[in-house]
């Protein structure tokens, strides 16, 4: 049953061949479809040794607490039994307030996409894969790195509902640093709501921001305020400022965000060494404490609130101070997050990641040794899946392709393997007899088109074939693959009166957004 329907998968491969045959130009794509892993979560460490870091988190929240700069925050806060001390921003909490509220939130929910099979669900054993988010440069071979900008944006934009092997935004793909602070965040929804039909996200700086989303995307779904709050439509990142400090911008967001039902992503920004202690348990320690006190904000805003627990512990380069991604470090952290997201029955969130500057080798092993802890993890939500480089400063298109090639690996890993008598061959076997070859078999040429995993990147052509061929390394492929997505992206229908009514809103919101420089 497994084999039939991973067959099924290979058969239904979109096989779209812009500038021509050649395998260089073809882009090769599994269908869409909701990831699920069958396989166990991995669990790094012993349940005595999870004890102890919670147990240490919830001594930082009691002893030395978490300051929240945002006083309506705080008021919030000390109206459901925080303690705040008077004349500062310092918010100590109860360990057993703390646990009352995080089992308010709810273990599994659903984010609902411009048409039900773009639905995706969090929690469980359901993957889900964003595309980048947040660079404020982007670079391909032909420009070079630059400044983020708004043509790029939609480009990603275009490129993210192309790929099936892409679920959602994970944020802005780029900064498109060409707009007027005060109003990119309305073009930008636009762009997402008009150019895609997948999830997307909104930018918890301030109340307005999230607000105007929230009211678009009521547009875009003919829908009210209070139905939206039923079915979200997006989420939201908030970090916390780490070392044990959430912003008023964030706090506003969020507040915005969970009111109106919307699903919010809590993950602290802990790296080890700089903003957390120097080790990793420590800095998980510092990491829980501070996702746990925010994760029980949302549910003092709005019980039932769909959060996620997002886990970001890595390291630095100890000589220099840089951030370091897909370390080993990371990976183990990775894998503690998700047991502890699990600990307290919330979906979880952590990130494909990388520190190369370039997309070449090291791009692609330190985004693999992300990849497993967070497949074997049951991450529900992989932020910067595809296009991540420079440490998240820098969107790159050909990062991208490399990084759908590495994600619908990962995908094709997560099919069952089949043990049966037509899988085990036997009657194959005894037909080649020893020091034959099974290329010309019938089980083999009945298996010819559906055999194996096909690569979207892959060449695997001997040298002599691939030098004839033009010798191209796989950055060079990925630029093709990009470019002939976007040749053949097709846009999602849109109501031309929604348009409208989503166009008068920007216009009018233009007039005085109400958002400071």
């Amino acid at each position: 049953m497994a084999e039939a329907r991973s067959r099924t998968r290979r058969r239904e491969r979109t096989r779209n061949r812009p500038g021509g045959d050649s395998a260089d130009n073809r882009i090769r794509q599994a269908p869409w479809r909701h990831l699920r892993s069958p396989y166990p979560p991995l669990p790094l460490i012993s349940e005595d040794q999870l004890e102890a870091i919670h147990a240490a988190s919830l001594r930082i929240l009691s002893e030395i607490g978490i300051d929240f700069l945002d006083p309506d925050a705080r008021t919030r806060l000390k109206q459901h039994g925080a303690h705040v001390t008077e004349g500062s921003e310092r918010v100590r909490f109860d360990p057993e307030m703390v646990l009352e509220y995080i089992a308010k939130a709810p273990s599994e929910f659903t984010l609902y996409g411009g048409r039900p099979e773009r639905d995706l669900t969090f929690g469980a054993n359901n993957i889900n894969f964003c595309c980048i988010a947040s660079a404020p440069f982007c670079s391909d071979l032909e420009g070079g790195r630059r400044d983020g900008n708004y043509a790029d944006f939609n480009n990603f934009c275009r490129l993210t509902q192309s790929a099936n092997i892409v679920h959602m935004f994970g944020g802005y793909p780029v900064e498109p640093i060409d707009l007027p602070p005060a109003t990119r965040h309305l073009d930008c929804h636009y762009s997402f709501l008009t150019l895609s039909d997948k999830v997307h996200h909104a930018y918890s700086l301030g109340r307005q921001r999230p607000s105007d989303a929230i009211d678009m995307l009521c547009i875009a779904r003919g829908e009210t305020r209070d139905s939206i709050a039923e079915r979200p439509g997006m989420h939201t990142i908030i970090n916390t400022s780490s070392p044990l400090r959430v912003d008023t911008p964030m706090l506003q967001g969020l507040t915005e965000m969970s009111a109106h039902g919307q699903a919010v992503c809590v993950t602290p920004f802990t790296l080890s060494g700089a903003m957390s202690p120097v080790t990793i348990a420590g800095a998980l320690a510092q990491q829980n404490a501070e996702a746990l006190a925010v994760i029980a904000f949302t549910q003092m805003v709005r019980p039932g609130a769909p959060v996620i627990y997002g886990g970001f512990t890595s390291n630095v380069d100890m000589r220099s101070g840089a951030p370091a991604f897909g370390t080993p470090e990371y990976a183990k952290a990775a894998l503690v997050g998700g047991q502890l997201a699990r600990k307290y029955g919330l979906p979880y969130r952590s990130t494909n990641a990388n520190a190369s500057n370039a997309p070449d080798a090291q791009a692609a092993w330190e985004s693999m040794m992300s990849l497993w802890p967070v497949m074997l993890g049951h991450t529900n939500m992989v932020m910067h899946a595809a296009g991540w480089l420079e440490g998240g400063l820098t969107a790159s298109f050909e990062k991208f392709v490399i990084d759908l090639e590495l994600l619908q690996g990962m995908a094709a890993f997560l099919d069952p393997l089949e043990v049966s008598d037509a899988t085990l061959a036997l009657d194959a076997i005894r037909d080649v007899g020893p020091g034959g070859h099974f290329f010309g078999t019938a089980h083999t040429l009945e298996r010819y088109e559906t055999a194996f995993y096909e690569p979207l990147l892959s060449d695997w052509r001997n040298f002599e074939s691939w030098e004839e061929a033009g010798s191209m390394d796989a950055t060079t492929r990925a630029n093709r693959v990009y470019r002939a997505m976007l040749e053949t992206y097709e846009a999602p229908e849109i109501d031309p009166a929604v348009d409208e009514e989503l166009k008068a809103y920007i216009a009018k919101r233009r007039e005085n957004p109400g958002i400071e420089q």
